[in-house]
Protein backbone atom coordinates (compact mmCIF):
# COMPACT_ATOMS: atom_id res chain seq x y z
CA UNK A 1 0.00 0.00 0.00
CA UNK A 2 2.81 2.40 0.91
CA UNK A 3 4.56 1.84 -2.42
CA UNK A 4 1.28 2.41 -4.29
CA UNK A 5 0.73 5.66 -2.37
CA UNK A 6 4.27 6.88 -3.18
CA UNK A 7 3.67 6.11 -6.83
CA UNK A 8 0.35 7.98 -6.91
CA UNK A 9 1.71 11.06 -5.13
CA UNK A 10 4.61 11.28 -7.60
CA UNK A 11 2.36 11.33 -10.67
CA UNK A 12 1.92 14.75 -12.27
CA UNK A 13 -1.44 15.47 -13.84
CA UNK A 14 -2.06 13.56 -17.04
CA UNK A 15 -1.78 15.66 -20.16
CA UNK A 16 0.40 18.30 -18.46
CA UNK A 17 3.12 17.72 -21.03
CA UNK A 18 3.36 16.99 -24.75
CA UNK A 19 3.68 13.54 -26.28
CA UNK A 20 6.77 11.60 -25.29
CA UNK A 21 9.40 10.86 -27.96
CA UNK A 22 10.58 7.29 -27.32
CA UNK A 23 13.97 7.70 -29.02
CA UNK A 24 14.71 11.00 -27.27
CA UNK A 25 13.07 10.58 -23.86
CA UNK A 26 12.77 6.87 -23.06
CA UNK A 27 15.41 4.91 -24.96
CA UNK A 28 18.36 6.78 -23.33
CA UNK A 29 16.93 6.13 -19.85
CA UNK A 30 16.50 2.40 -20.41
CA UNK A 31 19.82 1.92 -22.22
CA UNK A 32 21.83 3.76 -19.59
CA UNK A 33 20.12 2.88 -16.32
CA UNK A 34 18.48 -0.50 -16.92
CA UNK A 35 20.11 -2.60 -19.62
CA UNK A 36 23.41 -3.08 -17.84
CA UNK A 37 21.62 -5.62 -15.62
CA UNK A 38 18.50 -6.41 -17.63
CA UNK A 39 19.59 -7.63 -21.06
CA UNK A 40 21.70 -10.34 -22.65
CA UNK A 41 21.84 -14.07 -22.12
CA UNK A 42 21.40 -13.96 -18.32
CA UNK A 43 19.48 -10.81 -17.31
CA UNK A 44 19.21 -10.17 -13.59
CA UNK A 45 16.02 -11.61 -12.12
CA UNK A 46 15.17 -12.98 -15.54
CA UNK A 47 14.03 -9.49 -16.60
CA UNK A 48 15.06 -8.40 -20.10
CA UNK A 49 14.25 -4.79 -21.02
CA UNK A 50 15.86 -4.76 -24.44
CA UNK A 51 12.54 -5.27 -26.26
CA UNK A 52 8.97 -4.23 -25.56
CA UNK A 53 7.73 -7.81 -25.62
CA UNK A 54 10.30 -8.87 -23.03
CA UNK A 55 9.52 -5.86 -20.81
CA UNK A 56 5.82 -6.65 -20.92
CA UNK A 57 6.51 -10.31 -20.12
CA UNK A 58 8.50 -9.47 -16.98
CA UNK A 59 10.99 -11.61 -15.10
CA UNK A 60 11.14 -14.46 -12.64
CA UNK A 61 8.37 -12.96 -10.50
CA UNK A 62 5.91 -13.81 -13.26
CA UNK A 63 4.48 -10.28 -13.21
CA UNK A 64 4.73 -7.86 -16.15
CA UNK A 65 7.26 -5.05 -15.79
CA UNK A 66 5.38 -2.84 -18.21
CA UNK A 67 1.59 -2.42 -18.41
CA UNK A 68 0.53 0.09 -21.04
CA UNK A 69 -1.63 2.86 -19.59
CA UNK A 70 -0.91 1.86 -15.98
CA UNK A 71 2.32 3.41 -14.68
CA UNK A 72 1.47 2.70 -11.04
CA UNK A 73 1.31 -1.02 -11.85
CA UNK A 74 4.42 -0.99 -14.03
CA UNK A 75 7.56 -1.78 -11.96
CA UNK A 76 9.70 -0.29 -14.75
CA UNK A 77 8.37 3.05 -13.45
CA UNK A 78 7.04 2.49 -9.93
CA UNK A 79 10.35 1.12 -8.57
CA UNK A 80 12.08 4.40 -9.49
CA UNK A 81 9.89 6.21 -6.91
CA UNK A 82 10.87 4.11 -3.90
CA UNK A 83 13.08 5.50 -1.10
CA UNK A 84 16.82 5.24 -1.73
CA UNK A 85 17.22 2.72 1.11
CA UNK A 86 14.56 0.38 -0.27
CA UNK A 87 16.04 -2.88 -1.58
CA UNK A 88 13.70 -2.75 -4.57
CA UNK A 89 14.51 0.80 -5.71
CA UNK A 90 15.62 1.12 -9.33
CA UNK A 91 18.24 2.01 -10.29
CA UNK A 92 19.84 0.45 -7.17
CA UNK A 93 21.06 2.78 -4.43
CA UNK A 94 24.71 2.46 -5.59
CA UNK A 95 23.77 3.80 -9.03
CA UNK A 96 22.76 7.34 -10.03
CA UNK A 97 19.00 7.80 -9.45
CA UNK A 98 16.76 9.00 -12.25
CA UNK A 99 16.22 12.73 -12.55
CA UNK A 100 12.71 14.11 -12.01
CA UNK A 101 12.37 14.82 -15.74
CA UNK A 102 13.28 11.22 -16.58
CA UNK A 103 10.72 9.84 -14.15
CA UNK A 104 8.09 12.19 -15.54
CA UNK A 105 8.89 11.04 -19.07
CA UNK A 106 8.51 7.38 -18.07
CA UNK A 107 5.18 8.15 -16.42
CA UNK A 108 3.76 9.99 -19.45
CA UNK A 109 5.11 7.38 -21.87
CA UNK A 110 3.28 4.56 -20.06
CA UNK A 111 0.13 6.67 -19.75
CA UNK A 112 0.25 7.18 -23.53
CA UNK A 113 0.29 3.42 -24.10
CA UNK A 114 4.06 2.81 -23.91
CA UNK A 115 4.67 3.05 -27.68
CA UNK A 116 7.91 1.31 -28.69
CA UNK A 117 9.01 1.07 -32.36
CA UNK A 118 8.46 -2.38 -33.83
CA UNK A 119 11.52 -4.65 -33.84
CA UNK A 120 13.65 -2.08 -32.00
CA UNK A 121 16.15 -3.84 -29.71
CA UNK A 122 17.87 -1.66 -27.13
CA UNK A 123 21.52 -2.07 -26.16
CA UNK A 124 23.42 -0.88 -23.04
CA UNK A 125 25.28 2.42 -23.41
CA UNK A 126 28.29 3.81 -21.58
CA UNK A 127 27.69 6.50 -18.96
CA UNK A 128 29.18 9.92 -19.64
CA UNK A 129 31.79 10.57 -16.94
CA UNK A 130 31.68 14.16 -15.70
CA UNK A 131 35.35 14.45 -14.69
CA UNK A 132 36.72 12.75 -17.79
CA UNK A 133 34.20 13.82 -20.45
CA UNK A 134 32.35 16.98 -19.39
CA UNK A 135 34.67 18.90 -17.08
CA UNK A 136 37.33 19.49 -19.80
CA UNK A 137 34.70 20.80 -22.24
CA UNK A 138 33.42 23.32 -19.69
CA UNK A 139 36.83 24.36 -18.40
CA UNK A 140 38.37 24.89 -21.83
CA UNK A 141 35.36 26.52 -23.48
CA UNK A 142 32.88 27.96 -20.99
CA UNK A 143 34.17 28.73 -17.50
CA UNK A 144 36.42 31.65 -18.57
CA UNK A 145 33.29 33.74 -19.30
CA UNK A 146 30.98 32.14 -16.74
CA UNK A 147 32.76 32.10 -13.40
CA UNK A 148 32.89 33.95 -10.09
CA UNK A 149 33.63 37.60 -10.76
CA UNK A 150 32.91 37.28 -14.47
CA UNK A 151 29.48 35.77 -14.94
CA UNK A 152 28.46 36.89 -18.42
CA UNK A 153 24.67 36.92 -18.70
CA UNK A 154 24.48 36.09 -15.01
CA UNK A 155 25.36 32.48 -15.79
CA UNK A 156 27.95 30.64 -13.68
CA UNK A 157 29.37 27.34 -14.97
CA UNK A 158 32.09 26.85 -12.37
CA UNK A 159 29.67 25.84 -9.63
CA UNK A 160 27.15 22.99 -9.77
CA UNK A 161 24.25 24.75 -8.02
CA UNK A 162 24.64 27.99 -9.97
CA UNK A 163 25.16 26.20 -13.29
CA UNK A 164 21.90 24.32 -12.82
CA UNK A 165 20.12 27.52 -11.75
CA UNK A 166 20.88 29.42 -14.95
CA UNK A 167 21.38 33.11 -15.71
CA UNK A 168 19.49 36.30 -16.51
CA UNK A 169 17.32 34.60 -19.12
CA UNK A 170 15.42 32.88 -16.34
CA UNK A 171 15.96 29.50 -18.00
CA UNK A 172 17.81 26.72 -16.16
CA UNK A 173 21.41 26.18 -17.21
CA UNK A 174 20.94 22.44 -16.74
CA UNK A 175 17.73 20.47 -16.27
CA UNK A 176 18.78 16.88 -15.49
CA UNK A 177 17.23 14.44 -17.93
CA UNK A 178 15.98 17.16 -20.28
CA UNK A 179 18.50 18.61 -22.78
CA UNK A 180 15.77 20.63 -24.52
CA UNK A 181 15.18 22.58 -21.29
CA UNK A 182 18.91 23.08 -20.56
CA UNK A 183 20.56 26.29 -21.80
CA UNK A 184 23.95 24.59 -21.71
CA UNK A 185 22.76 22.04 -24.27
CA UNK A 186 20.52 24.19 -26.47
CA UNK A 187 22.97 27.09 -26.83
CA UNK A 188 25.82 24.85 -27.99
CA UNK A 189 23.66 22.95 -30.50
CA UNK A 190 22.64 25.77 -32.87
CA UNK A 191 23.95 26.85 -36.29
CA UNK A 192 27.36 28.54 -36.39
CA UNK A 193 25.82 31.91 -37.32
CA UNK A 194 23.14 31.84 -34.60
CA UNK A 195 23.20 34.85 -32.26
CA UNK A 196 22.79 32.62 -29.19
CA UNK A 197 25.65 30.24 -30.07
CA UNK A 198 27.85 29.32 -27.13
CA UNK A 199 30.74 29.60 -27.18
CA UNK A 200 30.39 32.33 -29.82
CA UNK A 201 32.42 32.34 -33.00
CA UNK A 202 34.77 34.92 -31.53
CA UNK A 203 35.57 32.46 -28.74
CA UNK A 204 36.30 29.49 -31.04
CA UNK A 205 32.71 28.34 -31.28
CA UNK A 206 30.92 26.22 -32.19
CA UNK A 207 32.09 23.20 -30.22
CA UNK A 208 33.08 20.04 -32.10
CA UNK A 209 30.09 17.80 -32.80
CA UNK A 210 31.46 15.17 -30.42
CA UNK A 211 31.55 17.67 -27.52
CA UNK A 212 28.01 18.86 -28.28
CA UNK A 213 26.82 15.24 -28.22
CA UNK A 214 28.69 14.61 -24.95
CA UNK A 215 26.99 17.55 -23.22
CA UNK A 216 23.58 16.50 -24.55
CA UNK A 217 24.09 12.89 -23.44
CA UNK A 218 25.34 14.00 -20.03
CA UNK A 219 22.22 16.07 -19.43
CA UNK A 220 20.01 13.30 -20.81
CA UNK A 221 21.64 10.82 -18.44
CA UNK A 222 20.79 12.90 -15.37
CA UNK A 223 23.65 15.46 -15.37
CA UNK A 224 25.66 13.91 -12.53
CA UNK A 225 28.14 16.51 -11.19
CA UNK A 226 30.17 15.43 -8.12
CA UNK A 227 29.25 17.39 -5.00
CA UNK A 228 31.80 20.04 -4.08
CA UNK A 229 33.65 19.93 -7.40
CA UNK A 230 34.34 23.50 -8.56
CA UNK A 231 35.59 24.09 -12.10
CA UNK A 232 38.46 26.36 -13.15
CA UNK A 233 39.03 28.05 -16.49
CA UNK A 234 41.86 26.53 -18.51
CA UNK A 235 43.62 27.99 -21.50
CA UNK A 236 42.81 26.44 -24.84
CA UNK A 237 46.44 25.60 -25.54
CA UNK A 238 46.37 23.27 -22.55
CA UNK A 239 43.74 21.12 -24.24
CA UNK A 240 44.57 17.71 -25.60
CA UNK A 241 45.33 17.41 -29.33
CA UNK A 242 42.38 17.08 -31.69
CA UNK A 243 42.25 13.29 -31.72
CA UNK A 244 39.54 13.16 -34.37
CA UNK A 245 41.75 14.99 -36.87
CA UNK A 246 44.88 13.10 -35.84
CA UNK A 247 43.21 9.74 -36.39
CA UNK A 248 41.58 10.85 -39.64
CA UNK A 249 44.99 11.91 -40.95
CA UNK A 250 46.65 8.63 -39.93
CA UNK A 251 43.78 6.65 -41.43
CA UNK A 252 44.13 8.52 -44.71
CA UNK A 253 47.88 7.77 -44.75
CA UNK A 254 47.30 4.07 -44.06
CA UNK A 255 44.46 3.81 -46.55
CA UNK A 256 46.62 5.31 -49.31
CA UNK A 257 49.40 2.78 -48.70
CA UNK A 258 47.09 -0.21 -48.15
CA UNK A 259 47.56 -3.14 -50.50
CA UNK A 260 44.93 -5.87 -49.98
CA UNK A 261 46.35 -9.34 -49.36
CA UNK A 262 44.46 -12.63 -49.38
CA UNK A 263 44.59 -14.50 -46.09
CA UNK A 264 46.36 -17.41 -47.76
CA UNK A 265 49.05 -15.10 -49.13
CA UNK A 266 50.08 -13.53 -45.80
CA UNK A 267 53.84 -13.70 -45.20
CA UNK A 268 56.24 -12.69 -42.43
CA UNK A 269 57.76 -9.26 -42.90
CA UNK A 270 60.18 -6.85 -41.32
CA UNK A 271 58.88 -3.36 -40.57
CA UNK A 272 61.30 -0.44 -40.45
CA UNK A 273 60.39 2.69 -38.53
CA UNK A 274 61.14 5.62 -40.87
CA UNK A 275 63.68 8.11 -39.58
CA UNK A 276 65.27 5.57 -37.24
CA UNK A 277 67.56 2.55 -37.38
CA UNK A 278 64.87 0.46 -35.69
CA UNK A 279 62.94 -2.43 -37.24
CA UNK A 280 60.83 -5.30 -35.95
CA UNK A 281 59.42 -8.55 -37.34
CA UNK A 282 55.79 -9.53 -37.83
CA UNK A 283 54.48 -13.09 -38.13
CA UNK A 284 51.24 -14.00 -39.99
CA UNK A 285 48.51 -15.59 -37.90
CA UNK A 286 45.93 -17.40 -40.02
CA UNK A 287 42.42 -16.94 -38.69
CA UNK A 288 40.46 -19.82 -37.24
CA UNK A 289 38.40 -21.16 -34.36
CA UNK A 290 39.48 -22.31 -30.90
CA UNK A 291 38.26 -22.85 -27.37
CA UNK A 292 39.19 -19.81 -25.31
CA UNK A 293 39.90 -20.35 -21.63
CA UNK A 294 40.98 -23.43 -19.73
CA UNK A 295 39.12 -26.66 -19.01
CA UNK A 296 37.92 -27.22 -15.46
CA UNK A 297 40.54 -29.86 -14.68
CA UNK A 298 43.64 -27.93 -15.78
CA UNK A 299 46.30 -27.66 -13.08
CA UNK A 300 46.74 -24.13 -11.80
CA UNK A 301 43.49 -22.97 -13.38
CA UNK A 302 41.85 -19.81 -12.00
CA UNK A 303 38.08 -19.36 -11.91
CA UNK A 304 38.38 -16.33 -14.21
CA UNK A 305 39.57 -18.62 -17.07
CA UNK A 306 36.17 -20.16 -17.58
CA UNK A 307 33.76 -21.14 -18.75
CA UNK A 308 35.47 -21.99 -22.02
CA UNK A 309 33.79 -20.54 -25.08
CA UNK A 310 34.12 -21.09 -28.83
CA UNK A 311 35.80 -18.14 -30.56
CA UNK A 312 36.50 -17.34 -34.18
CA UNK A 313 39.45 -15.09 -34.97
CA UNK A 314 40.09 -13.12 -38.17
CA UNK A 315 43.60 -13.15 -39.73
CA UNK A 316 46.29 -10.77 -38.49
CA UNK A 317 50.02 -10.35 -38.10
CA UNK A 318 51.62 -10.36 -34.65
CA UNK A 319 54.98 -9.16 -33.38
CA UNK A 320 57.52 -11.95 -33.34
CA UNK A 321 58.38 -10.89 -29.81
CA UNK A 322 57.61 -8.12 -27.33
CA UNK A 323 58.31 -4.48 -28.22
CA UNK A 324 61.90 -3.73 -27.20
CA UNK A 325 63.45 -0.69 -25.61
CA UNK A 326 65.14 0.06 -28.93
CA UNK A 327 61.67 0.49 -30.40
CA UNK A 328 59.87 2.04 -27.43
CA UNK A 329 62.53 4.65 -26.67
CA UNK A 330 61.87 6.24 -30.07
CA UNK A 331 58.35 6.88 -28.84
CA UNK A 332 59.28 7.88 -25.28
CA UNK A 333 61.77 10.50 -26.41
CA UNK A 334 60.02 11.58 -29.59
CA UNK A 335 60.41 15.32 -30.15
CA UNK A 336 57.75 17.43 -31.81
CA UNK A 337 58.95 19.14 -34.96
CA UNK A 338 58.80 22.91 -35.06
CA UNK A 339 57.40 25.09 -37.84
CA UNK A 340 54.84 22.63 -39.21
CA UNK A 341 51.90 24.35 -40.87
CA UNK A 342 48.88 24.15 -38.57
CA UNK A 343 46.26 21.82 -40.02
CA UNK A 344 48.66 20.15 -42.46
CA UNK A 345 49.06 16.40 -42.79
CA UNK A 346 52.52 16.55 -41.20
CA UNK A 347 51.15 18.68 -38.37
CA UNK A 348 48.58 16.05 -37.37
CA UNK A 349 50.91 13.09 -37.91
CA UNK A 350 53.31 14.78 -35.51
CA UNK A 351 50.61 15.57 -32.96
CA UNK A 352 50.14 12.05 -31.56
CA UNK A 353 50.43 12.18 -27.76
CA UNK A 354 53.77 10.91 -26.47
CA UNK A 355 54.99 10.29 -22.91
CA UNK A 356 56.20 12.91 -20.50
CA UNK A 357 59.82 12.50 -19.43
CA UNK A 358 60.11 9.64 -16.91
CA UNK A 359 61.05 10.54 -13.34
CA UNK A 360 62.97 7.29 -12.75
CA UNK A 361 64.96 4.91 -14.94
CA UNK A 362 62.07 2.90 -16.39
CA UNK A 363 64.15 -0.23 -17.16
CA UNK A 364 65.05 -0.27 -13.44
CA UNK A 365 68.64 -1.24 -14.25
CA UNK A 366 67.70 -4.47 -16.02
CA UNK A 367 68.89 -3.38 -19.45
CA UNK A 368 67.58 -1.60 -22.53
CA UNK A 369 68.36 -2.27 -26.22
CA UNK A 370 66.91 -5.66 -27.19
CA UNK A 371 65.33 -6.20 -23.78
CA UNK A 372 61.52 -5.84 -23.62
CA UNK A 373 60.16 -2.39 -22.81
CA UNK A 374 58.25 -2.42 -19.53
CA UNK A 375 56.24 -0.43 -17.02
CA UNK A 376 54.10 1.52 -19.48
CA UNK A 377 50.45 2.07 -18.66
CA UNK A 378 47.66 0.59 -20.76
CA UNK A 379 47.11 4.10 -22.14
CA UNK A 380 50.81 4.42 -23.04
CA UNK A 381 50.74 1.05 -24.82
CA UNK A 382 47.76 2.19 -26.90
CA UNK A 383 49.44 5.48 -27.74
CA UNK A 384 52.61 3.67 -28.78
CA UNK A 385 50.54 1.77 -31.33
CA UNK A 386 49.04 5.02 -32.62
CA UNK A 387 52.48 6.64 -32.86
CA UNK A 388 53.91 3.56 -34.62
CA UNK A 389 51.04 3.64 -37.12
CA UNK A 390 51.63 7.33 -37.84
CA UNK A 391 55.30 6.63 -38.54
CA UNK A 392 54.97 3.46 -40.64
CA UNK A 393 51.71 3.98 -42.53
CA UNK A 394 50.48 0.57 -41.30
CA UNK A 395 47.77 0.05 -38.69
CA UNK A 396 49.11 -1.37 -35.44
CA UNK A 397 47.29 -1.91 -32.16
CA UNK A 398 47.33 -4.10 -29.06
CA UNK A 399 45.92 -7.60 -29.53
CA UNK A 400 42.53 -8.41 -28.12
CA UNK A 401 42.64 -10.95 -25.34
CA UNK A 402 41.15 -13.55 -27.70
CA UNK A 403 43.75 -12.83 -30.40
CA UNK A 404 46.52 -13.12 -27.84
CA UNK A 405 45.42 -16.51 -26.52
CA UNK A 406 44.75 -17.82 -30.03
CA UNK A 407 48.30 -16.91 -31.07
CA UNK A 408 49.81 -18.23 -27.86
CA UNK A 409 48.12 -21.59 -28.15
CA UNK A 410 49.16 -21.85 -31.81
CA UNK A 411 46.69 -24.64 -32.45
CA UNK A 412 47.30 -26.50 -29.17
CA UNK A 413 44.82 -27.29 -26.43
CA UNK A 414 47.39 -28.06 -23.71
CA UNK A 415 48.30 -25.78 -20.78
CA UNK A 416 51.36 -24.54 -22.68
CA UNK A 417 52.04 -24.20 -26.37
CA UNK A 418 54.71 -26.91 -26.10
CA UNK A 419 52.35 -29.33 -24.34
CA UNK A 420 51.46 -30.14 -20.78
CA UNK A 421 54.94 -30.93 -19.43
CA UNK A 422 55.95 -28.02 -17.20
CA UNK A 423 59.48 -29.46 -16.87
CA UNK A 424 60.23 -28.19 -20.40
CA UNK A 425 59.45 -24.61 -19.40
CA UNK A 426 63.10 -23.52 -19.30
CA UNK A 427 63.40 -24.20 -23.03
CA UNK A 428 60.61 -21.77 -23.90
CA UNK A 429 60.28 -19.17 -21.14
CA UNK A 430 62.01 -16.83 -18.74
CA UNK A 431 60.21 -17.17 -15.40
CA UNK A 432 60.68 -16.70 -11.68
CA UNK A 433 62.72 -19.90 -11.33
CA UNK A 434 65.32 -19.27 -14.06
CA UNK A 435 65.69 -15.49 -14.26
CA UNK A 436 67.94 -14.89 -11.25
CA UNK A 437 70.99 -12.74 -12.05
CA UNK A 438 74.03 -13.72 -10.00
CA UNK A 439 75.61 -10.29 -10.55
CA UNK A 440 72.73 -8.19 -9.27
CA UNK A 441 71.21 -10.88 -7.01
CA UNK A 442 67.79 -10.11 -8.46
CA UNK A 443 65.38 -11.59 -10.98
CA UNK A 444 65.42 -9.73 -14.28
CA UNK A 445 64.02 -9.95 -17.78
CA UNK A 446 66.19 -11.09 -20.69
CA UNK A 447 66.67 -10.11 -24.31
CA UNK A 448 63.75 -11.03 -26.54
CA UNK A 449 63.88 -14.10 -28.76
CA UNK A 450 66.45 -16.04 -26.74
CA UNK A 451 64.08 -18.93 -25.95
CA UNK A 452 62.44 -21.35 -28.37
CA UNK A 453 59.36 -20.03 -30.23
CA UNK A 454 55.90 -21.55 -30.10
CA UNK A 455 54.63 -23.63 -33.09
CA UNK A 456 53.70 -20.46 -35.01
CA UNK A 457 57.10 -18.82 -34.61
CA UNK A 458 56.29 -16.41 -31.77
CA UNK A 459 58.91 -15.95 -29.05
CA UNK A 460 58.31 -15.17 -25.37
CA UNK A 461 54.56 -15.73 -25.40
CA UNK A 462 55.19 -17.53 -22.13
CA UNK A 463 57.20 -15.53 -19.61
CA UNK A 464 59.83 -12.81 -19.93
CA UNK A 465 57.24 -10.00 -19.50
CA UNK A 466 53.46 -10.04 -19.43
CA UNK A 467 51.78 -8.29 -22.37
CA UNK A 468 48.95 -5.78 -22.49
CA UNK A 469 45.76 -6.68 -24.34
CA UNK A 470 43.08 -4.24 -25.54
CA UNK A 471 40.44 -5.66 -23.22
CA UNK A 472 39.00 -4.59 -19.92
CA UNK A 473 39.39 -7.51 -17.50
CA UNK A 474 35.92 -9.00 -17.04
CA UNK A 475 34.47 -12.39 -16.07
CA UNK A 476 33.81 -14.73 -18.97
CA UNK A 477 30.15 -15.21 -19.77
CA UNK A 478 28.55 -18.37 -21.10
CA UNK A 479 28.19 -17.82 -24.82
CA UNK A 480 25.74 -19.30 -27.29
CA UNK A 481 27.34 -20.26 -30.55
CA UNK A 482 30.70 -18.94 -31.72
CA UNK A 483 31.97 -15.51 -30.68
CA UNK A 484 33.49 -13.59 -33.59
CA UNK A 485 36.54 -11.48 -32.69
CA UNK A 486 35.36 -10.63 -29.13
CA UNK A 487 36.67 -7.49 -27.42
CA UNK A 488 35.64 -6.17 -24.01
CA UNK A 489 36.03 -2.42 -24.48
CA UNK A 490 37.38 -0.24 -21.69
CA UNK A 491 34.94 1.46 -19.34
CA UNK A 492 37.16 2.28 -16.33
CA UNK A 493 40.88 2.63 -15.46
CA UNK A 494 41.16 -0.78 -13.81
CA UNK A 495 41.44 -3.66 -14.34
CA UNK A 496 42.79 -4.28 -17.86
CA UNK A 497 44.10 -7.60 -19.15
CA UNK A 498 47.75 -8.61 -19.36
CA UNK A 499 48.74 -12.07 -20.62
CA UNK A 500 51.68 -14.44 -20.72
CA UNK A 501 53.11 -14.39 -17.23
CA UNK A 502 56.53 -12.98 -16.44
CA UNK A 503 60.06 -13.43 -15.13
CA UNK A 504 59.09 -11.55 -11.97
CA UNK A 505 59.04 -13.23 -8.58
CA UNK A 506 55.57 -11.74 -7.95
CA UNK A 507 54.12 -13.63 -10.92
CA UNK A 508 53.30 -17.29 -10.27
CA UNK A 509 54.41 -20.06 -12.63
CA UNK A 510 50.72 -20.83 -13.26
CA UNK A 511 50.42 -17.47 -14.99
CA UNK A 512 52.62 -18.73 -17.81
CA UNK A 513 49.85 -21.03 -19.08
CA UNK A 514 48.18 -20.12 -22.36
CA UNK A 515 44.82 -19.39 -20.70
CA UNK A 516 46.11 -17.53 -17.63
CA UNK A 517 44.91 -13.96 -17.13
CA UNK A 518 46.44 -11.09 -15.18
CA UNK A 519 44.37 -8.07 -14.08
CA UNK A 520 45.93 -4.62 -13.69
CA UNK A 521 45.50 -2.84 -10.36
CA UNK A 522 46.04 0.67 -8.92
CA UNK A 523 48.87 -0.81 -6.86
CA UNK A 524 50.87 -0.99 -10.08
CA UNK A 525 51.38 2.77 -9.54
CA UNK A 526 51.60 2.68 -5.75
CA UNK A 527 55.03 4.39 -5.50
CA UNK A 528 54.31 7.00 -8.15
CA UNK A 529 55.21 10.30 -6.40
CA UNK A 530 53.13 12.48 -8.74
CA UNK A 531 49.70 13.92 -8.02
CA UNK A 532 47.79 13.16 -10.09
CA UNK A 533 49.57 9.92 -10.88
CA UNK A 534 51.15 9.52 -14.29
CA UNK A 535 49.05 8.35 -17.21
CA UNK A 536 52.24 7.01 -18.84
CA UNK A 537 54.29 5.01 -16.32
CA UNK A 538 53.83 2.17 -13.83
CA UNK A 539 56.37 2.35 -11.00
CA UNK A 540 55.34 -1.00 -9.56
CA UNK A 541 54.73 -3.17 -12.63
CA UNK A 542 58.21 -4.02 -13.84
CA UNK A 543 56.78 -7.22 -15.26
CA UNK A 544 54.44 -5.86 -17.95
CA UNK A 545 55.21 -4.86 -21.55
CA UNK A 546 53.46 -5.08 -24.90
CA UNK A 547 53.35 -6.77 -28.29
CA UNK A 548 51.64 -5.35 -31.38
CA UNK A 549 49.31 -6.81 -33.98
CA UNK A 550 48.19 -5.69 -37.43
CA UNK A 551 44.80 -7.02 -38.62
CA UNK A 552 44.54 -8.17 -42.23
CA UNK A 553 41.34 -6.16 -42.78
CA UNK A 554 41.77 -2.39 -42.79
CA UNK A 555 39.52 -0.83 -40.12
CA UNK A 556 37.64 2.46 -40.35
CA UNK A 557 38.96 5.65 -38.78
CA UNK A 558 36.39 5.29 -35.98
CA UNK A 559 37.60 1.76 -35.23
CA UNK A 560 41.22 2.93 -35.19
CA UNK A 561 40.33 5.72 -32.77
CA UNK A 562 38.60 3.27 -30.44
CA UNK A 563 41.68 1.02 -30.39
CA UNK A 564 44.09 3.85 -29.57
CA UNK A 565 41.91 5.81 -27.15
CA UNK A 566 40.37 3.84 -24.31
CA UNK A 567 39.36 7.06 -22.54
CA UNK A 568 40.25 5.49 -19.19
CA UNK A 569 43.80 6.78 -18.72
CA UNK A 570 43.17 8.82 -15.56
CA UNK A 571 43.22 7.13 -12.17
CA UNK A 572 39.75 8.18 -11.08
CA UNK A 573 37.14 6.05 -9.28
Amino acid sequence: MLRRLITMLAMPAAGAFGAVDFAKDIQPVLELHCLKCHSGAKPKGGLDLSTRAAAVKGGESGKPSLIAGKPGQSPIYSTTLLPANDDAVMPPAKETPLAAAQKAALLRWIEEGAPWPDKLVLVPVKRVDFVKDVQPILEFNCVACHREGYDKGGLRLDDRVLAFKGGESGKPGVTPGNPAASTLSTSTDVPADHELLMPPKAKNGPLPKGDIATLRDWVQQGAHWPEGLALKARKKEEAAPDEEKIVATIHKLIEAAHQPVAAGAMKPYEQKVPGTLVSFEMVPIVGGKFQMGSPAGEKGRAESEGPQRAVEISPYWMGKHEVTWDEYHKFMYSEKRQGLAAGSTEFYLDAVSTPTKPYVNMDFGMGTGRHPAISMTHHAANKYCEWLSSKTGQFYRLPTEAEWEYACRAGTTTPYSWGGDASKMDDFAWHRNNSFDSLTFEDRYRKVGTKKPNPWGLHDMHGNVAEWCLDQFAPYQTARGILKDPWVKSAKPYPHVARGGSFHRAIAIDHLRSAARLASHPDWKMQDPQLPKSIWYLTDAQFVGLRVVRPLALPSAAEMKACWNSGTEKDIP
